[in-house]
């Protein structure tokens, strides 16, 4: 969209779209916050090593509960009632989570947090597919990019805690009392369909005597494949980069740290300049490029060595990985154009199996083989992303070469 289109668009659409970047960057620097400080939480709370591994994952099992919940309330609300109200709950609870201090207290917070974490995602995402519809080209990107800027805010934050060693209350609380009164202005701008816009749309449809496509889980499974992959590859380097270049390439502890920052900073820039790949070149060629990078990224790492061309692998992940989620939502959202809420609710879910699955299974082929030959699997995996390419087609809905199109209809 050049510069005269962009700023013919009404400003709502506009303040639309700056607010629901709000919105996804204080849920990057919320689950930042959570996920980063998990030995924090579990020495304030007592949670044993064995128990550990229960609370983590019902954090993801709990959040595509969430997911599904959200694909039911869309067909009553907006989703942007349902994000207005949501994501100041997941800030309140991560503030009882770091001020509590009885197991139970622990226990309940997580699985609130999963559940409305599943909320959050679905509809923020909804959102997003929404807008970019009404936008005519791809914008996605950049609400991600919002939520990896949120992410490393959130990281830092969480360092500074632990630097300082200050508590969990004394950063969990003041964050929140930041984020949501924050994100509850940011609200007031938020814009998608109006309830019954969707079933009008249909209606007219079906007068018109045009098929009306419902979502089809057999044509929405590539793309299901796709994020759960993404997610496994994402989730390695989360939890195992430190490890892997202090245990296997042998580097430093301060050194091992690293790693994951600089994933989180090429996961920003990859994503900051995506839309301009996908208007140039079409979604299909960036998500090939980011799953060749992200393939090459593991297949260095897995031989690098020295920590240092480690470190040069988690840097191509990082830039390949990082175009392949939005555009996974964005992909999902063009598939079924009359039903794109309940698709991406669909779709969420594998982002939670993917983070359920991708940790477990690095660590435990890491114990019985190796870990450089555990780095295969989500190189492979990853690698599969190229036989579903196709289904990142723009067809004739645009945002991609030759693609993009004027604004036909408003939202709100």
């Amino acid at each position: 969209m050049d510069d005269a289109r962009l700023t013919a668009l009404p400003p709502e659409l506009r303040h639309g779209r700056a607010a629901l970047a709000v919105s996804f960057f204080a849920q990057g620097a919320l689950f930042a916050l959570l996920v980063t400080r998990i030995p924090a939480i579990q020495d304030r709370y007592g949670i044993g090593d064995d128990l550990l591994p229960v609370f983590l994952a019902a954090v993801p099992i709990l959040a595509g509960v969430g997911s599904v919940a959200t694909e039911q309330l869309v067909k009553r609300m907006r989703p942007s009632v349902v994000l207005r109200w949501v994501q100041p709950v997941v800030a309140l609870i991560l503030a009882v989570l770091g001020a509590g201090d009885r197991l139970w207290t622990a226990a309940v917070a997580l699985a609130l947090f999963g559940v409305c974490v599943g909320g959050l995602d679905a509809s923020m995402n909804m959102l997003g597919v929404s807008l970019q519809r009404v936008y005519g080209q791809s914008i996605m990107l950049g609400f991600h990019a919002a939520y990896s800027l949120g992410g490393i805010v959130g990281a830092s934050l969480a360092w500074s805690g632990a630097h300082w060693h200050l508590s969990l209350s004394a950063v969990y609380g003041p964050t929140a009392l930041v984020l949501i009164p924050l994100t509850l202005a940011a609200s007031r701008w938020y814009r998608d369909q109006a309830p019954g816009d969707t079933a009008d749309l249909v209606r007219e449809r079906e007068r018109a005597g045009r098929p009306v496509q419902p979502v089809v889980m057999r044509l929405l499974l590539p793309l299901c494949l796709v994020m759960a992959f993404a997610y496994i590859g994402d989730s390695t380097v989360s939890n195992w980069s430190a490890k892997y270049l202090e245990d296997v390439l042998h580097s430093s502890e301060q050194l091992s740290t690293v790693p994951y920052a600089v994933y989180m900073v090429t996961t920003l820039i990859g994503r900051s300049v995506g839309d301009f790949g996908v208007r140039r070149f079409g979604p299909v060629a960036v998500v090939r490029l980011g799953t060749v990078l992200a393939v090459v990224g593991f297949a260095v790492v897995a031989v690098a060595p020295g920590a240092w061309t480690g470190m040069l692998g988690f840097t191509l992940l990082g830039f390949g990985l990082s175009v392949i989620v939005p555009q996974t939502f964005a992909a999902a959202g063009r598939m079924f154009p009359d039903a794109s809420d309940s698709a991406i609710a669909r779709l969420n879910i594998f982002n939670y199996v993917g983070f359920l699955v991708g940790s477990p299974l690095v660590g435990a082929l890491g114990a019985v083989w190796s870990f450089r030959g555990a780095m295969i699997v989500p190189m492979v995996l990853v690698g599969a992303t190229l036989f579903y390419a196709r289904s990142f087609d723009a067809g004739p809905v645009g945002y991609g070469v030759d693609h993009d199109r004027a604004r036909t209809a408003d939202v709100g």
